[in-house]
């Protein structure tokens, strides 16, 4: 094998590989020998979590993935939506969490890099890019560090390769403490009939190393983020990948040109697991071999091993087949890109993949034994006793305020409602000018280029509610996603997930995450909104202290007509705000709760997915129809938090007057978090016909106040309950995060 004698497979060793003696007994039964020490590293590798999804992929298959518009479901590097007009969206969501709590900076920046090549792989121009972000409790001075230097990643890769960050959402939960959550969503166009996906078809078709120099940065990276953390955490440094956005700049640009070529036949990025997971899977995908001379590949450090090579997880480099006679054709495209490229092997038609260092041979391995040939994982589930206990409460305890103006101030100081402009600013949104609405509505829209077409774009997910109850916290999280399309006039097409859990060997943490891929399954079934990509990140978990379940949602709205997009700030005084959807007394789980200092308890609030479509269905049609003015999806803090935010979070303030009439307790009222809610605004001429629609739709509407003044003023029952200068509220929803110091240090 390689001219460095190779130390013996020790059980101490496999272990070390993350792999179980009875993974390793399977090993042998299927080689029908020992493996040497880079097949154990492969099978490592592609046998981890993070690769074979081996504990997710029963759960997985049960979510919808198909309908009319879906071109290209799970599967492949991204999902493809047709949009009419010959084009599609290709979109996905991926987990970069480990890494970034390790080294925020770097972890960020390859989170970035890894999803926009998982876009441009399949021959879309990179549009927008979206980031979910989890930390600890900001006033940690932990995680002020790990938070700047996350943005400042996301920042810096972002803003250099051009792609604009136009979105996401940022919570902070003492959960996070150990373990971080870095998701990130971007989204491309591309034209319908060029789509490509990650295939080595065509035997004899030479295969193509492009990008930049293979090293030994990310060395079992996929193995890392299939483990939780310890007290070694600090020494896995050396496994978090560095970036170069210049480089990807360059690949980016190299492959849409040469994807316009008839001759490519597959692309496929080197992400997790390097060129052992991008030669593996595109040969399962196409049933063949592939025969590598690891000689030929391109290394920016020496005396690299056939190990080194594979496992390597060095940024910015992609794997691509062309037809047999172009391989010189696309090697000048490449190198007119000033890009590192080699042929570096050929597909073959015997289902291994063969691979030769230092002329001699170092890997002989069947494809699907490695992609296919794991364990079969169904781990236990059983439901938490914790949940009887947290359940169980009732409001019934609290003592109900006579005001709401303390409470108020309150949550739109708290860190996870607050303004996030201190970190937008921090992110070029406006480049390539497809921009159409900015970060701080509920959800981004951006212009297809070339035509009259827009993309409204959310990600979401609140932890507290899965928490509590992860079917009915994760139908949340679809729903709020698709709300907030709704509001900024999109109708959703498509759903992409990233699945943070804790630990899988963990009964409890597999019934948290089998009940929450029921829970998204089944309301995308019952929306017609299918999923077409997702990532799973499993052992976010320290020490035995997990995070809360987080499945973090995305989902991508159509706008047919970009001028009928919608923001949800109010527009001028003397318009009227009204309410679509009712207030319940749900206050489980709550920011309100938090801000009490109450433990996280209670039942989250109820959802009635048929009650949730006809709200959505009546508010995307006032918009289309162009009868209202402005929208906002009521969540995190309630009603007087989404009507403060309406006041101020536009390029103007203004003050409003509302009177409330209702028998729900006074706290819930306000600061509940009920779901199925939305408050517009409208000119008064267009009051009878909304009240006339929401009969018509069987949906609950009531005219609250009226835009205007200075102040923000509440009554309810004409007993007033907040009375606020509207600056005042706006300067402590806007300066919150920044109060903790320049760049949060």
């Amino acid at each position: 094998m390689n001219s460095t004698p190779e130390p013996p497979l020790t059980e101490a060793l496999i272990a070390e590989h993350g792999l179980t003696p009875a993974e390793y007994q399977r090993i042998q039964e299927l080689l029908g020998r020992d493996p040497n020490l880079t097949e154990l590293g492969i099978f490592s590798v592609m046998w981890s979590e993070h690769c074979s999804y081996k504990s997710s992929r029963p759960h997985l298959k049960t979510l919808p993935t198909e309908g009319p518009r879906v071109i290209q479901g799970p599967g492949e590097n991204a999902g493809v939506v047709d949009i009419g007009d010959g084009l599609a969206v290709v979109f996905k969501i991926e987990s970069h969490n480990h890494p970034s709590f390790i080294e925020p900076h770097q972890g960020a920046a390859t989170g970035v890099g890894g999803i926009m090549r998982d876009i441009f792989t399949m021959g879309a121009r990179p549009l927008a890019l979206l980031d979910s972000l989890r930390f600890g409790e900001l006033s940690e001075p932990h995680t002020r560090y790990l938070f700047n230097g996350v943005v400042a990643g996301i920042s810096a890769y972002g803003n250099c390769v051009g792609v604009p960050t136009v979105g996401g959402d940022i919570y902070f939960d003492a959960c996070y403490s150990g373990n971080i959550l870095v998701n990130v969503f971007c989204l491309g166009v591309a034209r319908a009939d060029k789509i490509f996906l990650g295939k080595a078809g065509g035997v004899g078709n030479p295969i193509l190393y492009v990008g930049a120099k293979t090293g030994r940065d990310g060395i079992h990276g996929a193995s890392m983020a299939s483990a939780e953390f310890d007290d070694a955490t600090e020494e896995k440094r050396p496994t978090v990948q560095v970036g170069d956005p210049f480089t990807e700049k360059l690949l980016l640009e190299a492959c849409l040109e040469i994807m316009k070529k008839d001759w490519v036949v597959g692309v496929q990025d080197m992400g997790a697991a390097g060129l052992t997971s991008a030669s593996f899977e595109m040969a399962d995908r196409a049933g063949l071999g592939i025969a590598i001379d690891l000689d030929r590949v391109p290394l920016r450090e020496d005396g690299m091993t056939a190990y080194d090579i594979m496992l390597s997880e060095s940024q910015e480099r992609m794997v691509f087949v062309v037809e047999q006679g172009r391989e010189e054709e696309a090697m000048a495209i490449f190198r007119r890109w000033d890009l590192d490229t080699a042929v570096i092997g050929q597909v073959t038609d015997d289902g291994f993949l063969r691979a030769s260092k230092d002329g001699r041979p170092a890997i002989n391995l069947p494809i699907a034994a490695v992609v296919e040939g794991a364990l079969k994982c169904e781990r236990p589930t059983r439901r938490p006793a914790y949940l009887d206990e947290v359940q169980a409460w009732t409001a019934e305890s609290l003592a109900i305020p006579d005001r709401g103006d303390a409470m108020l101030k309150e949550l739109l100081g708290s860190p996870n409602i607050a303004s996030k402009h201190s970190v937008y600013e921090q992110y070029d949104h406006m480049v390539r000018l497809n921009t159409l609405v900015l970060p701080g509505s509920d959800a981004t829209v951006i212009r297809v280029p070339g035509t009259q077409k827009a993309l409204a774009i959310s990600v979401d997910c609140n932890s507290r509610f899965c928490y509590l109850d992860p079917y009915a916290g994760a139908q949340a999280a679809v729903a709020e996603s698709c709300r907030n399309v709704v509001c900024s006039g999109g109708e959703p097409i498509g759903v992409t997930n990233c699945l943070n859990f804790g630990n899988p060997e963990n009964p409890e943490i597999m019934w948290q995450f089998e009940q929450a891929v029921r829970g998204l399954g089944d309301l995308c079934q019952i929306f017609d909104i299918p999923v077409v990509s997702g990532n799973v990140s499993l052992y976010n978990e320290t020490k035995g202290e997990a995070i809360y379940p987080t499945p973090t949602i995305a989902v991508v709205g159509l706008l047919e007509d970009l001028t009928r997009y919608c923001t949800q700030w109010f527009k001028a005084a003397g318009h009227e705000i009204g309410l679509i959807g009712a207030t319940r007394e749900d206050l489980g789980g709550s920011e309100y709760l938090k801000q009490l200092g109450e433990p996280l308890r209670g039942k989250p609030p109820a959802l009635n997915p048929e009650v949730e479509k006809r709200v959505q269905r009546m508010c995307l049609e006032l918009i289309r129809e162009g009868r209202i003015e402005s929208a906002h999806d009521c969540s995190e803090g309630g009603l007087a938090v989404a009507l403060a935010e309406s006041c101020f979070s536009g390029p103007e303030v203004f003050g409003a007057v509302i009177g409330l009439a209702s028998d729900v307790r006074q706290d819930a009222l306000l600061f509940g978090e009920s779901h199925s809610r939305i408050v517009i605004s409208f000119t008064s001429g267009q009051r009878e016909e909304i009240q006339a629609r929401a009969q018509q739709s069987a949906v609950e509407f009531a005219v609250l106040g009226k835009v205007g003044g200075s102040r923000f003023q509440v009554a309810i029952n004409h007993q007033g309950c907040i009375d606020q200068d509207i600056r005042m509220l706006a300067d402590i929803w806007k300066q919150a995060l920044t109060r903790y110091g320049k760049r949060l240090d």
